[in-house]
């Protein structure tokens, strides 16, 4: 575990995948063609209270969903790539805009779109329902999975990493 808060220590950008890491995976679509998702809303918390840390948050989905785009909004995440069916470009192109490292970088994925950002980047972590290829190549699995707490481990592991976590929580007794 020293190993892998030695690298949350670095990241300045958290990438997330959403369906799988941000909910649990299901699609869920009704007759009319209608989609609908869950969203934890302690991973809602957990993302704020890193981005009020210093942490920039994206989100890269292979996936287009006006209800993403709502639920990200309301979380004040800016950085919002729905129907990109290649996610390392976007990695890439992030990467440049913020002048970071890959060692800068985390990326929160669970199948294989999100693979090879995984590989790549300074911390690739696997929810805990990742399929097993993504697991391999992870730096950390989570414990928890996705739409169950995965997102907000991870919040809390870099503001630990980075001696943020109890500012974090300080503020909320305050």
């Amino acid at each position: 575990m020293s190993r892998i808060l030695d690298l949350a220590k670095a990241i300045k950008l958290l990438i997330l995948d959403v369906d799988g890491v941000m909910t649990d995976g299901k699609l869920h679509i009704d007759d009319k063609g209608v989609e609908t998702k869950t969203f934890n809303s302690q991973d809602g918390i957990g993302i704020k209270i890193l981005q009020n840390s210093g942490v920039e948050v994206a989100v890269i989905t292979a996936r287009q969903s006006n209800l993403v785009a709502k639920r990200m909004a309301s979380l004040g995440i800016q950085y919002v790539y729905q129907n990109q069916e290649d996610k390392f470009s976007i990695y890439q192109m992030l990467m440049e805009k913020f002048s970071l490292s890959k060692s800068q970088i985390a990326m929160v994925g669970d199948d294989l779109p999100d693979l090879k950002i995984v590989h790549d980047c300074g911390l690739g972590i696997a929810v805990a329902n990742a399929q097993a290829i993504i697991k391999e190549h992870a730096d950390y699995v989570t414990l928890n999975s996705g739409d169950n707490g995965a997102v907000r481990e991870i919040c809390n592991l870099i503001m630990r990493a980075q001696n943020t976590l109890q500012a974090a929580h300080d503020a909320y007794l305050n």
